[in-house]
């Protein structure tokens, strides 16, 4: 017998000496969060625990169970058969269901008796959820951060996409979140992460960079859409220093228009958000706008939306909440091109790098 267990807080340390991690729990638990990289094995399917659920209320817990044993021994042969037949005898995987173990157990005893080295997660997804949220706050206080600061439409995610093309740590976390951060920044087809799922990728990201090095972030307010960024890296974030982008007005649409073409291309989704500016800026302005962009006259609404909407509250909204943002560093790209981006990034990287 080699089955061993460990506790929530030291698979958050070593989930890298397995060759696999695996989810026992159901598609549904899965696909709203789980351990960074694990795969999905699910003992009982959704359907098959729901099944199982109703018949331990509503008729006996005994012929419940009876069920359940049933099903989960088909779910792991089919495992065994699909998942297992080609591993080799050193292979070591780490298993969790939801927190009893039952799920996961039950799949765990059989790899044992094959003859694999397995591991249990003490308390399951549960109890790794509660330690992950526990260490989020002083995991994101390790590093030193660089804020990219901007208004809307300055090119801040195409600088942090530069940037990370050219080798420097980026935290983008509207790329975590699917979502561009505004009234008008869901991104269609896309859906937003769980709060458990994207709180897991800022967990995952921080966990692989270097905290002698620093990281690049963002100016993001505190939801990013639906999603919460935690606390603790919000207030690590508004301590930090800023870099200020300053693009010409022009340059801004131009770029507006290029990352937001579905926009150009669906003036009926467009007109849909745009309606939820209402409140804020007036039925007669937004019916304007409306008309404006179903008449094929986009530009001069994504320049108003900046001109009237975004703008006005951004540096009231940055010298409240980012303590050295008045000491921002102000960096000007020739345009709003990636390419343009891409030599701003090299620059910066650069001066890091000289002594």
């Amino acid at each position: 017998m080699s089955l061993d267990r460990i506790s929530a807080e030291e698979a958050l340390a070593t989930l890298g000496r397995y060759s696999d991690v695996i989810d026992a729990r159901s598609e549904g638990e899965y696909a709203e969060d789980h351990l960074p990289g694990a795969v999905n094995w699910p003992s009982l399917h959704d359907e098959e625990r729901q099944i199982v659920g109703t018949q331990y209320k509503q008729i006996s817990q005994f012929e419940a169970k009876k069920l359940g044993a049933a099903l989960v021994a088909k779910n792991i042969a089919e495992h065994i058969q699909r998942d297992v037949l080609d591993k080799p005898r050193e292979w070591q995987p780490l298993l969790y269901c939801w927190r009893g173990g039952k799920r996961s157990g039950a799949l765990a005893l059989v790899l044992d008796q094959i003859g694999f080295k397995v591991t249990l997660v003490d308390g399951g997804y549960k109890a790794f959820r509660a330690a992950l949220v526990a260490d989020l706050p002083q995991l994101a206080a390790r590093f030193r951060y660089q804020v990219v600061c901007g208004p809307t439409g300055s090119g801040k995610t195409r600088l942090l996409q530069a940037l990370a093309a050219e080798g420097a740590q980026v935290l983008d976390l509207e790329a975590l979140a699917n979502h561009r951060s505004s009234v008008l920044g869901a991104i269609p087809g896309v859906e937003q992460p769980s709060q458990k799922a994207f709180d897991s990728g800022i967990w995952c990201a921080l966990r692989g960079f270097d905290p002698a090095r620093p990281v690049y972030i963002e100016s993001e307010s505190k939801k990013v859409g639906n999603v919460a960024v935690p606390e603790g890296l919000i207030t690590a974030m508004r301590a930090s220093p800023c870099l200020q982008i300053e693009l010409p007005e022009d340059e801004r649409v131009a770029l507006l228009l290029e990352d937001y073409a579905f926009f150009v291309k669906d003036t009926a989704f467009f007109c849909e958000r745009l309606g939820a500016l209402t409140e804020a800026r007036g039925k007669a302005v937004v019916q304007d706008w409306q008309s404006r962009a179903r008449s094929g006259d986009v530009a001069s609404v994504v320049r108003e939306l900046l001109v009237k909407h975004y703008d006005p509250g951004y540096l009231q909204s940055m010298q409240r909440n980012f303590v050295q943002f008045a000491a921002a560093r102000v960096l000007s790209p020739r345009d709003h091109s990636a390419g343009a981006m891409a030599v701003l990034a090299q620059a910066l990287l650069a001066e890091t790098a000289l002594p």
